[in-house]
């Protein structure tokens, strides 16, 4: 039986350790369970043979603008516009095209690198679908590609930008490390290529955003560089908080709708030509892409831009470039002219003045009108410090004229007009 004393010191014992619970409860508050992704992302598990998956799924009318381009223009592209862009004689059917872009741990690819985040479009009836996979842990990845794989094997083709050389390579990578096939035979149209060949001269650089700015009228408002998003994956995996991957899947969204809207722009472009673009330099790149599968577009599209207005030097450049189609096709009144108004421009470039000597000299056959043309060359080449080859090239021309013309006799026919004149001082 125990004491009054002994209770005593047992109560006083009880009474403080509960003030010692009180103060640490104060100290230390009671976390929180973070919220689950699939809450937070707007997304759902969905299960695949190889376990669950978040998918995050959004749709789109497809007059959905995004910047000043509707997504309908891209489904709407020829086949024959659609084989100028994948330089491929049979094009894939539109309808089946699958648009991919990938959030990944690293940008360097290789084994280590994962695909956490893989955002594919589509069309889906009157809809634009994008579903993204995503892996809320490393071990999803198995998950993640059997999500994939039904989507590969029912499209005509891929459609990525610059995923040659980075998105293809690591998925297929992925692919093979998880035991799973990866479809050789699916085609792949990477836009950074027809991008480069449009507007490479025109920007500093072909990056998606850039085209996007610039060419689409699209502006992203609070975008996460694309620097920080394998930091904030880690972050997820590490704190678990999902709320900082939301800016990542908006970037991603983004990423597909700017593809999507790219190839409408393209599309646009390459079906209506000199009829739908007003814009002398976008012509220029228009006429570009014909060159490999229609000239004679691309020559349309070249002429359409000298008539609406270029620069200078881009003017010069488009001249030359229809007069070697011109000479190709035998064109030599048309060639001629063209020759005639480049060699003629403010600063010197002997290309023009090579290919009159020629034209006049063997095909016009007049040997004198040759000479006269090679020895204003030459005075203009002197005159602009050009060097050791070009005047190497015109003297030797001028010499085996010379020679030629003293063998005959004075047998050639008169000279013809003026040759073109240009700017000595240039």
């Amino acid at each position: 039986m125990s004491s009054p004393t002994d209770s005593g010191t047992r109560a006083g014992t009880l009474d403080d350790l509960r003030r010692v619970i009180r103060r640490i409860e104060h100290a230390r508050p009671l976390r929180v369970a973070p919220e689950l992704p699939e809450t937070v992302l707007g997304g759902q598990l969905v299960e695949t043979d190889a376990g669950p998956l978040l998918t995050v799924r959004r749709e789109f009318p497809l007059d959905h603008r995004h910047g000043d381009v509707s997504l309908d223009r891209a489904f709407a592209i020829s086949t024959e516009a659609l084989g100028a862009l994948a330089r491929d004689e049979a094009a894939p059917d539109v309808r089946g095209l699958l648009f991919l872009d990938t959030e990944t741990t690293g940008l360097s690819g290789g084994t280590g690198t994962y695909a956490f985040l893989v955002g594919a479009g589509f069309l889906e009836g009157d809809r634009f679908v994008i579903v993204q996979h995503f892996m809320r842990d490393l071990d999803e990845e198995p998950a993640l590609l059997a999500a994939l794989a039904p989507l590969l094997a029912r499209a005509s083709a891929i459609v990525t930008f610059n995923g040659s050389s980075f998105d293809v390579p690591l998925l297929e990578t992925r692919f093979v490390l998880g035991r799973r096939r990866w479809p050789a035979t699916l085609r792949h149209l990477d836009l950074v290529h027809p991008s480069r060949r449009v507007w490479a001269t025109r920007f500093a650089d072909c990056r998606l955003s850039t085209l996007e700015q610039e060419v689409l009228g699209h502006r992203r408002d609070h975008d996460v560089p694309g620097s920080m998003i394998p930091s904030l994956y880690f972050d997820f995996l590490r704190r678990r908080r999902a709320g900082p991957l939301a800016g990542v899947f908006r970037h991603n969204c983004d990423d597909l709708l700017s593809l999507t809207a790219l190839l409408g722009w393209l599309a646009h472009a390459l079906s209506h030509g000199e009829r739908g673009i007003d814009d002398a330099f976008d012509l220029v790149g228009v006429a570009r892409l014909w060159e490999r599968s229609d000239p004679e577009r691309a020559v349309v599209c070249y002429r359409a831009a000298l008539a609406v207005g270029l620069p200078a030097p881009a003017a010069h450049a488009v001249r030359l470039r229809l007069a070697s189609w011109e000479k190709r096709w035998f064109h030599w009144d048309a060639a001629r002219t063209l020759w005639e108004e480049a060699a003629s421009a403010a600063s010197f470039d002997p290309r023009p003045w090579e290919e009159l000597a020629k034209y006049h000299e063997h095909r016009a056959r007049n040997a004198a009108t040759a000479r006269a043309l090679v020895v204003r060359a030459l005075d203009l080449a002197r005159a602009a410090g050009s060097t050791g080859p070009v005047l190497e090239a015109f003297s030797y021309r001028l010499t085996r004229l010379d020679r030629r013309l003293t063998n005959v006799g004075g047998s050639e026919r008169p000279s013809s007009p003026t040759p073109p004149t240009a700017n000595p001082a240039s």
